[in-house]
């Protein structure tokens, strides 16, 4: 009863999720790709069996490189399909892996569009990074015998007690094909209590604390931090929502009183705001260069005119965090839940960050608990946190590398989790030995 009421629920919902994708292509044509994609159509795959994985945004595909690279790797017969909700996750394939990789939309779900991607994908193996919890999709996958992995599954306390309010709806998701690959203990105790088997639910940590920045990363950051002006005080504000631009404003504001020539990068998450927030730097009287423009500020005397560089172009920012001083990652001021704090911290960066961490409390608290993190709750907390920073060469260049330590001690959990997922891939026979 409860699936039949959500499914109805769902087509219900459809239109308007549709309206809304069509909506935002006006601002950022990336909604308008692979329509079709979003009920299931696209192009068919040219063999069977492939491994599919899905990270619904640019944070999780980012998270989940090293897990596409090392499966691969170890399986390079085996094609691959990865899928996404939205452009800036398909774009982050398309950057990272290039035409090597079916990138595609992940179905609305809705019984005929999910039959149809099926049909399409025929995977073998089912990935989903994180947190992405489907009932029809999952029942679908369990019809067909395809093994599903929940990998670096994370689940929050509030969500176990909304899934709870839906009846046995998710509690019948998990086949008994269903493995949890959790981040924590306090995870995986979550998804049992929704219905997730003990038996196949495992620990295996975050596998954001693989990833892998690039042998061009530092080279760019160093570059670029030589067109803003080598001595010149630099911090960026990374993945900033609405809401949150003004309060990080504000505190650079505050923060040239004391460090005239401090310089900020600011980079919204969503590339469709950025002329948002151009419109909010020119409103404030702010001078600020646009990145796409090319134009880089110069010069590192306390009266340069440049106050800010609003990144406006998408698949730089690791590089930028390792042209900065100090790294704000945003999300964490306004009520979203955060972004990965892991990245400048493996750049050896000191990182602030706001109050609102939901979407990796755990990695937030472990930074903040050893010393590599400081958490700020507005504007002014903000710009005392930058003073100190850029007061104190000492106290940055150890929380950096306290940062880095921590994510160097944490890796691992790709291995561990290929360790659950190679027993659902056995080896091919080669042709010659398929047929005797």
């Amino acid at each position: 009863m409860m699936r039949r009421l959500y499914t109805l629920l769902i087509y219900c919902a459809v239109p308007f999720a549709y309206a809304l994708v069509l909506w935002r292509g006006l601002r950022n044509r990336g909604y308008w790709q692979g329509l079709g994609e979003r009920f299931g159509w696209g192009g068919a795959t040219s063999s069977t069996g492939t491994v599919w994985l899905h990270a619904v945004s640019l944070g999780e595909m980012s998270a989940a490189a090293p897990l596409i690279r090392a499966l691969r790797s170890r399986y390079p017969q085996i094609p691959m399909v990865v899928t996404t909700a939205t452009p800036t996750g398909r774009a982050r394939a398309r950057a990272l892996f290039g035409d090597t990789l079916n990138v595609r939309f992940l179905p609305y779900d809705t019984p005929g569009a999910v039959r149809r991607f099926l049909a399409r994908v025929r995977p073998r193996l089912a990935i989903i990074v994180e947190t992405e919890l489907w009932p029809n999709l999952f029942g679908a996958c369990e019809r067909a015998g395809v093994p599903l992995v929940l990998a670096s599954a994370r689940l929050s306390a509030k969500s176990v007690s909304r899934y709870g309010r839906l009846g046995n709806l998710f509690r019948e998701i998990f086949s008994a094909s269903s493995l949890v690959a959790a981040q924590t203990r306090e995870d995986a105790e979550r998804f049992i209590a929704i219905g997730a088997k003990s038996a196949r639910t495992h620990v295996i940590g975050n596998i954001k604390f693989d990833m892998e920045l690039g042998p061009g990363v530092l080279d760019h950051g160093r570059e670029l931090r030589a067109s803003f002006g080598s001595e010149r005080p630099t911090w960026i504000a990374g993945s900033t929502h609405a809401g949150e631009e003004e309060q990080v404003l504000a505190a650079h504001l505050l923060l040239q009183t004391q460090v005239p020539g401090a310089l900020l990068l600011l980079v919204p998450r969503h590339p469709d705001r950025f002329q948002a927030v151009a419109d909010l730097l020119e409103r404030r009287g702010i001078k600020f260069a646009r990145r796409s423009g090319g134009v880089a500020p110069g010069g590192a005397a306390p009266g340069v005119d440049m106050q800010v560089l609003l990144v406006d172009t998408v698949g730089e920012l690791a590089a930028l965090y390792a042209s900065a001083d100090v790294a704000f990652v945003g999300g964490s001021l306004v009520p979203i839940g955060g972004h990965n704090l892991l990245e400048p911290a493996a750049l050896g960066l000191a990182v602030l960050t706001g109050p609102y961490n939901s979407n990796g409390e755990d990695v937030a608290q472990l930074l903040l608990r050893q010393g590599a993190a400081l958490q700020v709750a507005d504007a002014a907390a903000l710009a005392a946190a930058l003073r100190l920073l850029f007061a104190d060469l000492d106290l940055r260049q150890r929380m950096g590398g306290i940062a880095r330590h921590i994510v160097e001690s944490n890796r691992g959990s790709v291995a561990r989790l290929l360790g659950f997922i190679e027993p659902l891939l056995p080896p091919e026979p080669p042709p010659s030995a398929a047929r005797p």
